[in-house]
């Protein structure tokens, strides 16, 4: 197989300098727990133009990203390696939607920490893909599910949101089909080697195997389902790129989840007990139809792996999580809706909280609110089983959200400006994109034959971790290959967007049990 990426880089070779205990750009302490954000301590990519290994542009690498744990090696010359997993999602979608099959890519990573650049000094090589499909071998797809049943099913029975399109789906001549749809947002990688995925068109989540074949389709909590006309419809008003006049009537759902807004962040417990699944923002009757600020009560929907019947785990928690609320470019107040969770403990959890219209590519470059935050649902009532918890996005009388705390910034130019990058300002490739969508974690202390006291010294090594955090470039660029790479695109943007990677190096509280991945 020809390693389209790998070619874009080198390894690092150079020894790692040791580096004195930072000072804390930011501390935070949420219900007695604190947080350290010791600084950015790598930057990587991958162009916008490479390829994966069926011909198509190998973009959106970031809406989650997995490391495996087992892989992570620190190297005699101070740099670490490891196999690190990115989620796509629909594939290429600014011009409307195409029939790409989703999937995974794997990559082998090269990471030499530092206080400074030069950049890149993270690498990313290249591996395989994964493409999901159903247990028949039918292809998902990234084209937007019907406005209204039929659905296609599994071969348990179970109703898959699917897509009905013409010719090859990618505007271009073949016989039509169908295949369920899927927008991947959230990955979870079993100690088994299968996957969970969330997606936002249905806010169903799906369990593949280790090839990427589905082994069970978990459908969303009743309140979660979106309906239009009293029907139920899983489409999202995103028409296909062949036939961008199609109209979704309504647009909106009159209950469910929002369109585009399904769960957009999935973790779970390192003991694969549960499973925690995010929606990107308040559903409509929570708020959502409202949008603004008025869409802040997102919904944590918690899964227990332990009691599946038939494969489905029940949902045993809902809590409400209140997004944060920011003044955007226009001088209005709008919600820093999440792209990604991560678990701490049993009741803490990191989430990605970000503006959207900013960055590279954008009409606005300046992004006014961009983080790794902190929620803790210690106090949060269960809201399971009911259908609104915030009408109108006013949070019901006697419902506890979760308690939500600020923690890092993505966007302190004084710690990007290290590796020649920037937040606002000049329209090139140092500026951050505007998605920022998955975290991974890596401890400081690590197997292997390097110096690790070289990155916080032993005495609380044990609690430091590189937090990786992967943008989603929207496969944009002036050289782009979908269908096999029979379909050659130029996105009407004009811009080529990297592939960005940040690694940030945080202390987390002690005590704590994360997701290391």
């Amino acid at each position: 197989m020809r390693n389209v990426l790998a070619s874009a880089f080198l390894a690092s070779t150079a020894l790692a300098v040791p580096q004195k205990r930072a000072t804390p750009v930011n501390t935070t302490t949420c219900n007695g727990k604190t947080y350290d954000y010791l600084g950015l301590a790598g930057y990587g990519f991958t162009p916008s133009n490479a390829r994966d290994k069926f011909g198509d542009t190998a973009g959106g690498i970031g809406s989650s990203a997995v490391l495996d744990p087992s892989s992570w090696t620190l190297q005699r010359n101070g740099s670490y390696t490891g196999l690190l997993y990115g989620l796509p999602d629909r594939g290429w979608n600014t011009e409307g939607t195409l029939n790409y099959q989703p999937r995974l890519h794997k990559f082998q990573i090269v990471f030499t920490p530092a206080n400074t650049g030069p950049a890149p000094n993270l690498q990313l090589y290249y591996l395989d893909s994964i493409r999901f499909s159903t247990s028949t071998n039918v292809p998902f797809t990234g084209l937007d599910p019907n406005l209204l049943p039929p659905y296609l099913t599994a071969a348990d029975g179970t109703t898959l949101p699917s897509a009905t399109y013409t010719g090859d789906g990618f505007g271009g001549n073949g016989t039509g089909g169908s295949r369920p749809s899927l927008d991947s947002e959230g990955l979870v990688i079993m100690p088994d080697g299968t996957m969970y995925v969330s997606d936002e068109y249905g806010d169903y989540i799906y369990h593949f195997a280790a090839d990427g074949k589905l082994i069970k389709a978990i459908p969303p909590p009743q309140p979660f389902i979106p309906q239009r006309n009293g029907s139920v419809s899983f489409n999202a008003d995103s028409p296909p790129r062949y036939d961008p006049d199609r109209e979704t009537i309504p647009a909106n759902p009159s209950v469910g989840r929002a369109n585009n807004q399904g769960y957009e962040g999935l973790t779970r417990s390192p003991n694969g007990t549960y499973l925690y699944a995010l929606t990107q923002s308040a559903l409509i009757q929570d708020g959502g139809a409202e949008g603004g600020r008025y869409r802040r009560h997102a919904r944590l929907v918690k899964l227990d792996l332990s009691a599946a019947q038939g494969g489905v785990p029940p949902v045993v928690a809902q809590y409400v999580v209140p997004l944060p609320v920011f003044t955007n470019n226009a001088n209005r107040s709008a919600v820093a809706a999440q792209s990604e969770i991560k678990y701490i403990s049993d009741t803490q959890f990191l989430v990605l909280s970000r503006d959207s219209g900013a960055g590279h590519g954008q009409d606005e470059s300046l992004s006014r609110y961009r983080h790794a935050d902190v929620f803790d649902i210690t106090n949060a009532t269960n809201v399971n089983g009911r259908q609104s918890v915030a009408p109108g996005g006013n949070l019901t009388s006697g419902i506890v959200a979760a308690t939500y705390c600020s923690f890092l910034d993505y966007n302190v130019n004084s710690e990007l400006a290290k590796f020649g990058l920037h937040n606002g300002g000049a329209q090139d490739d140092n500026l951050l994109n505007e998605k920022w969508e998955s975290f991974a974690l890596a401890p400081v202390k690590a197997k292997g034959n390097g110096q690790w006291s070289n990155w916080g010294g032993k005495s609380d090594s044990d609690n430091e971790y590189f937090l990786f955090t992967l943008s989603d470039n929207d496969f944009i660029t002036q050289d782009g290959y979908m269908n096999g790479g029979s379909l050659p695109y130029s996105d009407e943007s004009g811009f080529s967007l990297l592939n960005q990677v940040l690694v940030f190096r945080v202390k987390l509280p002690a005590g704590s049990s994360p997701l290391v991945d």
